[in-house]
């Protein structure tokens, strides 16, 4: 695919701005080798190298591994991108579960507190999926406490895990 790339697709600034630009055309490869796992990862150690630690280097990273369904890595990720978030809100050396409605608007529509929802339903989202579930309820859970209009959609996963796990125990499941 890297023959199809337009050179100002990938000299584009689609981040804002506050990416180093060889990290920004790193990602911009990566995406346009998905399909070549191999070539796409190189990229994004390349955009790593370029931009230690950015969180949108971590995003990259977590999208190219939740779409690939590797979902222990992309757990790393998404927990590197809930440290992040905790940054963004001012919660630099503090737990996730400390985190209360007090801590941040988490009804508007500012950034950082939706990054922080969005990395906490990722995070409980995959454990859910890796079989963790008591992990996952409790990430989800706090989703809900801090999303109460479930406009993240956390009620609805755990919903789902409610319904798969009544399933699995033989139990009748509403379709």
């Amino acid at each position: 695919m890297l023959d199809e790339v337009d050179e100002d697709w990938l000299a584009r600034r689609y981040y804002g701005g506050d990416l180093p630009p060889e990290a920004e055309r790193c990602l911009h490869l990566a995406a346009a080798n998905y399909a070549d796992s191999a070539r796409a990862l190189r990229h994004l150690a390349d955009a790593e190298a370029a931009a230690p630690g950015h969180r949108l280097v971590d995003l990259g990273h977590y999208k190219f591994h939740f779409y690939k369904a590797n979902l222990d890595d992309a757990l790393v990720y998404g927990e590197r991108m809930l440290g992040h978030a905790m940054a963004a809100i001012g919660l630099n050396h503090c737990d996730w579960r400390a985190v209360t409605p007090a801590t941040a608007d988490f009804s508007g529509l500012e950034a950082p507190p939706r990054l922080f929802l969005f990395a906490l339903l990722a995070i409980g989202y995959l454990n859910l999926r890796r079989g963790r579930m008591a992990e996952g309820r409790e990430v989800l859970a706090k989703v809900c406490a801090l999303d109460p209009d479930d406009r993240f959609g956390a009620a609805r996963l755990l919903a789902v895990a409610d319904q798969r796990e009544r399933a699995n125990a033989g139990e009748e499941v509403d379709a």
